[in-house]
């Protein structure tokens, strides 16, 4: 047979991401959770809650390959995860892989995005520096925060696959693609190809399609569009081990316990839609109805 100039191009990516796919044996996976700032008490919980739940999903889904740490509260700062990522830079090694996922809120400029936290906040430009750093070749960014769109150019670099709940730094408005994402490392119905490991294509097909449901369903137009730029690499990157992450899928009550958990979600959502349509004093009753009987559920699931 003879090899073409653009078949040998074709034959040359698909050897790359036939690399990049193989994981070796005796890799490892660092996987850090960030919950930034939330600026309202409702947004703090929240965040809090969405970051303890990723971080007990990862622990249980994942094995003894694998290095989970979460910044929330007061220890989501800049310098705190500065030195979590100038560790990992010096334990790394190119055959390990990197996850960060990012909740909170974001902000754009026009020309430079910042996540932020307590305190200094952390910019775009910032977070590709330390990740550059970091010698894994494989490295997948989570930016669920709003304007994370903004963040996508400066984070761009071969080997490293980045997903982020809106399409620019314009769509500056609160997400809701990160519960969904969280849900997605959960639930069964996520895996996609029913092979027990949810992957990152896997959970950002789930929480994609979540979110357009909910704004479908609260009638409202969507102020939020995730993207990703590269479906294939983002199939290589298993994110949880179904079996042990979703055992609370398994028992009939914890699921009507899941079930009623995204159903308040579902309502803190719409009702945050409503606020400057609604007196402060009711807003904050109703709003605090629904945290205390979010946080109750989930005490109930995590029994």
């Amino acid at each position: 047979m003879v090899v073409t100039p653009k078949m040998g191009c074709r034959l040359k990516k698909f050897a790359a991401l036939t690399l990049f796919l193989a994981t070796p044996a005796f890799a490892t996976t660092y996987m850090v959770t960030i919950a930034g700032l939330g600026g309202e008490a409702d947004y703090e919980q929240r965040f809090q809650l969405l970051a303890t739940d990723t971080d007990k999903i990862l622990k249980a889904g994942g094995g003894t390959d694998r290095v989970v740490e979460t910044f929330k509260g007061p220890d989501a700062t800049k310098a705190k995860i500065t030195a979590s990522f100038n560790r990992i830079a010096s334990e790394a090694k190119p055959q390990d892989v990197v996850v960060i996922m990012m909740i909170g809120h974001g902000t754009f400029d026009g020309t430079e995005y910042k996540f932020n936290l307590p305190g200094p906040d952390l910019s775009g430009t910032e977070l590709a520096a330390l990740l550059n750093k970091i010698p894994a070749t494989r490295q997948l960014v989570v930016d669920m925060t709003s304007a994370s769109g903004g963040a996508a150019a400066a984070l761009k670099k071969d080997g490293r696959t980045v997903i982020t709940a809106t399409k620019s730094g314009m769509e500056k408005n609160a997400t809701v693609f990160a519960r969904f994402w969280v849900e997605a490392l959960r639930d069964p119905a996520a895996d996609s190809d029913k092979n027990e490991i949810v992957s990152a294509l896997e959970a950002f097909h789930y929480a994609q399609t979540k979110t357009a449901a909910f704004y479908t369903d609260q009638k409202r137009l969507a102020t939020e569009h995730a993207q990703l730029e590269d479906q294939q690499k983002a199939a290589a990157f298993p994110l949880v081990r179904y079996g042990s992450a979703n055992a609370t899928i398994t028992d009939p009550a914890k699921r009507q316990l899941v079930a009623k958990k995204e159903d308040i979600e579902n309502k803190i959502d719409a009702l945050k839609f409503e606020k400057d349509l609604m007196a402060p004093e009711d807003y904050k009753r109703q709003m605090a109805v629904l945290l205390l009987d979010l946080a109750r559920t989930q005490e109930q699931i995590d029994k």
